[in-house]
């Protein structure tokens, strides 16, 4: 698995990594909503650098123009609830792109800290011959990226599979590294520290979908 830290090299993404975690901004749902949006937005570009391109001509008023333009189709695919703000970041960029959906979450069947992943709703397009790229805010034990992408490739075999994460631990890379295809790609904002007894991200931010939507029941 090829990993892009992207974190490594100052910008204004640890700018907006800064401000997620920060408790005082997190009394403001929408400014979190919308710094989740721009780092996608950042985390877009960084990864259109590794898409495969193909050479056009464009038509202007005066001539014409060669340029590049991205070869294959793009489907995005987001986690529930907590990849909605991220998601809307990469289509900015990526505006041509097909869109798919997909809900996992913990289920605790004994009350306590064990959990397992359950992947229900799921609604996707066809992802045969494509760039499929995976989204999800945070790469905690890394358990429901690899239930999402089983479940993904029951639909398919795609081109190329791109995973981009804001926060992610050593743990959940480890994970995705035993689990998954070597060609696939890892996209990550910045790496935290690793997991605390219950399995949540220290330092982390908390709960991504509860600060950009409201707690849930």
């Amino acid at each position: 698995m090829q990993i892009h830290n992207l974190s490594e090299n100052n910008s204004i993404l640890n700018h907006f990594l800064g401000q997620i975690r920060n408790v005082d901004v997190h009394k403001d749902s929408m400014r979190f909503r919308r710094n989740i949006e721009r780092i996608g937005e950042i985390m877009a570009y960084e990864l259109s650098k590794e898409l495969a391109y193909q050479h056009i001509n464009i038509t202007t008023p005066l001539g014409t123009k060669s340029t590049t333009e991205i070869k294959d189709q793009i489907v995005l695919c987001s986690i529930l609830r907590a990849g909605l703000p991220m998601h809307q970041g990469f289509l900015n960029y990526f505006d041509s792109a097909e869109n798919g959906f997909i809900s996992a979450f913990r289920h605790h069947p004994n009350n306590d800290d064990y959990f397992e992943i359950r992947v229900e709703y799921q609604a996707v397009a066809d992802i045969n011959n494509k760039n499929v790229l995976l989204l999800d805010p945070m790469l905690a034990t890394g358990q429901s990226i690899v239930a999402v992408f089983n479940r993904l490739l029951e639909r398919g075999k795609p081109k190329e599979i791109h995973i981009a994460v804001v926060i992610a631990t050593p743990e959940g890379i480890a994970h995705l590294k035993e689990q998954l295809p070597d060609n696939c790609h890892l996209w990550i904002g910045t790496l935290d520290d690793g997991l605390d007894a219950k399995n949540y991200i220290v330092p982390g931010l908390g709960d991504a979908g509860d600060l950009a939507y409201g707690v849930k029941l």
